[in-house]
């Protein structure tokens, strides 16, 4: 029933279209399955966006919370996809659909897995939780992050954190995550004077003035890794300047740039730095930053243990443990003092047309997930 329970809440899931911010009663579903199942469901929006917190148990012992979202990133054109990309299909063995791996399977299986935990253990101790947003693919400013807000106000405890996103490389269970790095964005504009190109000397052009220090900032070695994670870096995402005639110099040009950074690092270090390479070339400049979440690591520990003894048995091999990839809303959490991880399935079609996941990996999830809960809470 477990593995068939899961197959279907995830198809369920698909069919709503839960575009950023829209959740599409993603939520609205979940919490009624799990306020059956005994769990106290609190609904919190934030402007547009819908979170949910699902609370079992009040005992002591340790809070153990899965983390994930309901939000989805637009499908594209649909006629490029083999089948509607919301209405899900089963084809070869995959469950397609938008979503599928990003990553309402992991969703459905930890609905599941709590449902069947809540079930078999009533009376565990501590608490076990989940908490989903509809903004982890937007601007992640009303979700996860406004929830941590709150949560400090509340004087709320998360012990121990699993993400759901998609980690596992070639089989379930091959990767376990361990930290991510932090992200920072900038908007720069650079001012300079607008003039005819034949007349130099009366004008004072942003593009060259601007390059040798985007050119310095771009191959900066920043340092050389922290740990298990790769070495900072900054990559230019945008130049834009011109009126769109060749005799014409600008006045004006906008440059956006990101860097993702170690624990090296902080956001404040680093806008100093960059802003000192700005200065020493001369540059008449303003800029906006964005700080999209600090870099967290999860040391080993008891969550570290316990995950990698759970993939093994999954997998068939120890995991690799990873700080590698993009950000997730745990970056939100580990700052709480939560100790985080990231467990999902194969990532290989994310955001891609046609996304899809294993069917057989996605059975297998809800008995991964709840393996973990037991490990964790009742052994604590």
């Amino acid at each position: 029933m477990a593995t068939s329970d899961v197959l279907d809440l995830t198809r369920e899931l698909i069919s709503r279209p839960s575009v950023t911010p829209d959740d599409s009663g993603c939520q609205q579903l979940l919490a009624q399955r799990l306020k059956a199942a005994g769990f106290r469901c609190e609904h919190l929006r934030f402007g547009e966006v819908d979170n949910l917190w699902a609370v079992h148990g009040a005992g002591e012992g340790p809070t153990l919370v899965l983390l994930g979202h309901t939000d989805v990133v637009p499908p594209g054109p649909r006629e490029a996809w083999g089948s509607d990309p919301f209405v899900p299909e089963i084809r070869d063995g995959l469950l397609y659909g938008r979503g599928a791996a990003d990553m309402k399977g992991s969703v459905a299986a930890f609905v599941v897995a709590l449902e069947r935990f809540a079930a078999t253990h009533p009376e565990h101790p501590g608490r076990v939780a989940l908490l989903l947003t509809s903004d982890e693919e937007g601007d992640a400013v009303d979700g996860v992050r406004k929830v941590a807000d709150l949560f400090r106000e509340r004087g709320e405890r998360v012990d121990w954190c699993v993400t759901g996103e998609p980690s596992s490389t070639a089989r379930l269970g091959d990767l376990l995550r361990v930290g991510r790095r932090g992200t920072l964005s900038a908007t720069l504009t650079v001012r300079g004077i607008q003039g005819h190109v034949a007349y130099p000397e009366k004008a004072r052009n942003p593009i060259h003035q601007a390059m040798p220090a985007l050119a310095e900032l771009s191959a900066r070695r920043w340092d050389d890794g922290y740990e298990t994670f790769p070495p900072t870096s900054l990559q230019i995402s945008n130049v834009h300047a011109g009126t769109g005639a060749n005799n014409v110099i600008p006045g004006e040009m906008q440059v956006l740039f990101n860097l993702r950074y170690n624990p090296t690092w902080n956001a404040a270090q680093l806008e100093q730095q960059c802003e000192d390479v700005l200065r020493s070339h001369g540059l008449e400049y303003a800029i906006h930053w964005h700080r999209g979440g600090e870099p967290f690591y999860t040391p080993e520990g008891p969550l570290r243990a316990a995950a990698r003894d759970v993939l093994a048995s999954f997998s068939g091999a120890a995991p690799v443990e990873s700080t590698g990839g993009g950000t997730s809303d745990a970056r939100f959490i580990a700052p709480l003092g939560a100790q985080c991880i990231e467990i999902g399935p194969v990532n290989a079609s994310i955001h891609k047309v046609d996304e899809h996941v294993s069917v057989a990996d996605l059975q297998a999830l809800p008995d991964l997930y709840l393996a973990l809960i037991e490990r964790l809470i009742l052994r604590a």
